[in-house]
């Protein structure tokens, strides 16, 4: 009988000291810093693994432990016009904190003089602040309050602070973080010193990620498994290319060798360049796509690649609305569209349309909506297929359709304005919580949007896209 993933069944596997601690224990952490904490262990430039931290009550801590914290990174794709097979069992996991059922562990983590690095990836709605949590709470609910908890006792123990690398994909994600912070700390009246220590101990460097993780490959986990000999129900699929921007001091390099690792790491002092293209042409065309993909009954990104109209939607949607919008080389943006495209072609890994859906407003808010306004300032009119990917998140919202992966304050948002149709639009179009602005003042957006939730409500999403993409012939 195959034994599950253990130090028992593959002995002899390196342990190295806590360094790092991570928040967030998902997919994407788990295939992009932990395995670049390998590949610098490897090579004998970091010595350190990372505490990870639960950020919501439920998650992965009980599998990790089952597996003592190991699991394997499946890369597959092609890199430098060369396949890649690659199967690698990751080490640089130490343990799973719950906050939420050991918090004293949690709080122990400030007495380790041996971290020196915070990292995270509690999605963009992570990043927020939230009225309610108090310093007393075990654990308060948000991420940026239980770091402040966090950083308050370290302060306390009159220890050094930390590098705060946060990976989650909003703009200037760590001097919101930062902001955050200080406002937990001057509204829990924790003193003057200790703001003082967390700007002047603390370094909060804004980053910006980038690899495609699908995460488990539950279509081909028996082979896979079989073909491993081992069972691992933590193994997660990610595409060979990797890019991470820090933007942060030059010394940055040193204490965190990720490039001397031969990894694709720029530290840098403004990352605004490299953000723009990786969200905008990247990320904005998978927004895009997940809704309208849905609903034609698309279940990956592969599939949309293979499919004539959605291909020419997702070619069309950068060379047209997003290429034009970016005060970029038009030639650097067309080859790093190009390369995009090549990604999402890749044949060795499934991509699940589902998984890229969580979150979809706050996503849709970052990668889309910028490009919306800009195009209707700069142009006069709305951008076609902007237009109708918003309509269809907006549809796809709509209780009784799919299964919506957001917080119960976005779900509730939307239950009160479907709960009237004839008025839908309008009304989620005013909401300032949702958007950061009231985009029924949008000129022609309402009207626009009512419109194409009528087409796509009688239609459908294929034939909608249809009248607006041209053919390849």
């Amino acid at each position: 009988m195959t034994q599950r993933l253990s130090r028992t069944t593959q002995p002899g596997l390196p342990q190295y000291p806590e360094r790092m601690i991570q928040f967030g224990e998902g997919n994407f952490m788990r295939a992009f810093v932990d395995w670049q904490l390998q590949q610098m262990n490897k090579q004998g430039l970091f010595n350190g693994s990372a505490a990870v931290i639960v950020p919501i009550g439920q998650g992965l801590g009980g599998l990790m432990a089952e597996q003592d914290n190991l699991y394997t990174v499946l890369l597959n794709g092609i890199m430098q016009e060369q396949p890649v097979n690659s199967r690698e069992i990751i080490t640089s996991v130490s343990r799973v904190i719950n906050p939420y059922s050991d918090y004293e562990a949690y709080l122990a983590l400030a007495e380790n003089d041996e971290l020196e690095f915070i990292t995270s990836n509690t999605t963009e709605a992570g990043i927020a602040y939230q009225p309610g949590d108090r310093l007393e709470d075990t654990p308060p609910s948000s991420f940026p309050a239980k770091l402040t908890v966090l950083l308050h006792r370290r302060f306390e123990l009159g220890k050094k602070g930390f590098v705060i690398i946060p990976c989650e994909l909003i703009d200037r994600n760590g001097e919101k973080l930062q902001e955050i912070v200080r406002q937990y700390a001057a509204e829990w009246k924790l003193g003057d010193a200790f703001l003082q220590w967390l700007d002047a101990e603390n370094t909060f460097c804004c980053s910006l990620v980038d690899r495609i993780v699908p995460g488990y490959p539950r279509d081909k986990a028996a082979e896979l498994e079989a073909g491993l000999g081992y069972l691992d129900k933590l193994m997660v699929t990610a595409e060979p290319f990797l890019f991470w921007v820090i933007e942060g001091p030059a010394w940055l390099s040193e204490r965190l060798p990720l490039a001397k690792a031969g990894l694709n790491v720029a530290v840098t002092d403004d990352m605004t360049l490299y953000r723009e293209r990786k969200v905008h042409l990247l990320n904005g065309p998978h927004t895009a796509m997940v809704p309208l993909a849905l609903m034609a009954g698309l279940e990956t990104v592969e599939d949309v690649m293979n499919d004539e109209t959605f291909y020419r939607f997702v070619r069309e949607l950068l060379d047209e609305e997003l290429i034009p919008m970016l005060d970029l080389p038009q030639e650097e943006l067309l080859s790093y569209a190009d390369a995009v495209l090549e990604r999402f072609r890749n044949p060795f890994i499934r991509h699940e349309l589902a998984s890229i859906s969580l979150n979809s407003i706050s996503k849709f808010r970052t990668r889309l909506l910028p490009v919306l306004l800009r195009y209707q300032q700069e142009r006069g009119q709305l951008p076609p297929l902007i237009t109708l990917a918003f309509a269809a998140l907006l549809l796809s919202y709509r209780g009784d359709l799919v299964k919506r992966q957001d917080s119960a304050e976005v779900l509730a948002v939307f239950d009160q304005a479907w709960s009237n149709p004839s008025t839908f639009a309008a009304s989620i179009l005013k909401e300032v919580s949702l958007w950061g602005q009231d985009l029924s003042q949008v000129p022609g957006l309402t009207e626009a949007i009512d419109a194409r939730l009528h087409q796509l409500q009688n239609s459908g999403s294929r034939a909608a896209l249809q009248q607006l993409v041209r053919s390849e012939a």
